[in-house]
């Protein structure tokens, strides 16, 4: 089994930031036309055939996403983000991720570097071990690949061969 979580703790927590839950409709030439339960849909079917367990929540309120964050130190592996304004803003939700020992893959729809100046300043970013970014909905699924990586390497070299796909 590929799970790098014990009982009772899912592998990825998956956070969905401020306005992700207008996906599909807000400005579909910037984010695309895949709503956010199409985006968890597919996250759901991938976390499956990738052998993790994965929870999935979404929340305007900077407040509530520091504390799912805080919350994740003893309920998961890893967390798979998208703060989406609040990249760019919070200092809370920057020092929460921090605090998360586990592998943290920060994603967003579209390329911030090619957008307004201040969508290009992450302040999560550096307390991230990566940033997928401008794939639109198939940077989620990149995201959870590389977060279903990190954890096997995390948990050793002889689960390095699953990544590979078997022995050499």
């Amino acid at each position: 089994m590929a799970t790098g979580a014990t009982r009772g703790m899912v592998d990825v927590l998956v956070i969905f930031g401020p306005n992700l839950n207008m996906l599909g409709t807000r400005e579909p030439e910037i984010y695309g036309a895949d709503s956010m339960a199409d985006i968890m849909r597919a996250l759901s079917d991938q976390a499956a055939d990738l052998d993790r367990r994965i929870e999935m929540m979404q929340s305007n309120e900077e407040g509530v996403l520091v504390t799912a964050i805080q919350k994740a130190r003893g309920d998961a592996a890893a967390i798979l983000f998208n703060l989406a304004a609040y990249t760019h803003t919070s200092v809370a939700l920057r020092d929460a991720l921090a605090m998360f020992d586990g592998p943290k893959v920060e994603v967003h729809l579209s390329n911030n570097d090619r957008r307004e100046a201040f969508r290009q300043v992450s302040l999560t970013a550096a307390v991230s071990d990566g940033s997928i970014v401008g794939f639109g909905a198939d940077s989620f699924r990149l995201g959870l690949d590389a977060a279903h990586r990190l954890l096997l390497r995390r948990d050793g070299a002889g689960a390095m061969r699953q990544i590979r796909g078997g022995d050499p």
